[in-house]
C-alpha cells in the first residue's frame, strides 16, 4: 500500500512552491533572461557602421588640416600686402602735405619703386620773411677834401629752399625718409633807402660809382644781417612743425637737410 506524500519532501509539492509570489527555486541572476539585458541589441550592431565613421572622423581631420596650412601658406603673402599698402598710404600722405606746404610734388619711392616724380610750378619756396634796417656812412678825404654819404635802408629777408634741388620722400618697412635741401636766403629785396647825408668836398665830389658802391655795401648788410639771424634755420624749423601738423608721429617720419654747393 502506497504511502501518502508528505507536504514537505514531495516533487508535486516542491515544483509548485516555484511558482506565485514566492521566491524562485533558482537564484536570479544566473539564467539567460538577465544576460540579454545587459547585452547590446545585435540589430545595433548590425546598422551601426563603424568604418563609415571612422572615414568620416578622418577626413574631417583632413580638411582642418588642409586649411590650416593654407592660411599658414597664405599668411606671408597678406602680410606683405598688407605692409605694402600702409607703405602707399604714407607715401601719399607725405606727398599731400608737402604739396600744400611747399606747392612741390616730391619724386615719391616706395620700396625701390618711383610712384609720383618731383615737379613744382615755382622755383623757390620762402617760408620765413623778416624786415630788416641798416644804415652804411661813406666818408672819403682827398687832399683835404673830404665827401659824405650816408644811407638808411630797408629791406625784406627771405629764407626757404630751391626747389630745384633734390626733393624726395623713400618709404620703407623700416623708415620713412623726407630729403631735401638745407634753407638759405633766398633773396635780399630792397624796399626803401633813405638818404641820411650827402656832402661834396670841394675838390672830391661824390660820384654815381659812390652811389652805387654806398647801395651794394646797404644790401650785404642787411644780407649778413639775415645770415645772423638765422633765418635758415628757423625756415627748416618751419617745414618740420607744418609737416607734423599735417601728417602726425605716426608713423615717425625722419627729416634730413643736405647740403648742396653754396652760389654766389
Amino acid at each position: 500500500m502506497r504511502g501518502t506524500p508528505s507536504s514537505s519532501t514531495g516533487r508535486e509539492v516542491f515544483q509548485d512552491c516555484s511558482g506565485g509570489n514566492s521566491r524562485p527555486s533558482r537564484p536570479f541572476g544566473r539564467g539567460g533572461r538577465y544576460f540579454l539585458l545587459l547585452t547590446v541589441p545585435p540589430s545595433f550592431s548590425r546598422h551601426f557602421n563603424w568604418t563609415l565613421a571612422f572615414t568620416i572622423i578622418g577626413l574631417s581631420t583632413i580638411a582642418a588640416g588642409v586649411f590650416v596650412l593654407n592660411r599658414c601658406i597664405s599668411l606671408p603673402g597678406r602680410t606683405t600686402k598688407e605692409t605694402v599698402d600702409q607703405m602707399e598710404r604714407v607715401g601719399r600722405d607725405l606727398r599731400d602735405a608737402i604739396v600744400q606746404i611747399t606747392q612741390l610734388q616730391p619724386r615719391v619711392t616706395i620700396s625701390n619703386r618711383v610712384y609720383f616724380e618731383q615737379n613744382s610750378p615755382i622755383a623757390e619756396l620762402a617760408l620765413i620773411s623778416q624786415t630788416i634796417e641798416v644804415e652804411h656812412e661813406f666818408l672819403h678825404t682827398w687832399a683835404g677834401s673830404t665827401k659824405r654819404l650816408r644811407l638808411h635802408g630797408t629791406y625784406t629777408a627771405k629764407a626757404g629752399f630751391d626747389l630745384g634741388k633734390e626733393f624726395s620722400v623713400t618709404v620703407t618697412p623700416e623708415t620713412t625718409i623726407v630729403r631735401l635741401p638745407h634753407a638759405q636766403i633766398l633773396g635780399v629785396e630792397q624796399n626803401a633807402i633813405e638818404l641820411l647825408a650827402y656832402e661834396n668836398g670841394f675838390w672830391n665830389p661824390i660820384s654815381g660809382t659812390d652811389v652805387q658802391a654806398e647801395l651794394a655795401s646797404l644790401a650785404k648788410l642787411a644780407r649778413d644781417r639775415a645770415a645772423a639771424r638765422n633765418l635758415p634755420a628757423e625756415a627748416e624749423e618751419s617745414f618740420r612743425t607744418q609737416l607734423k601738423a599735417r601728417i602726425g608721429d605716426t608713423p615717425p617720419v625722419q627729416v634730413i637737410f643736405y647740403q648742396t654747393p653754396r652760389s654766389d
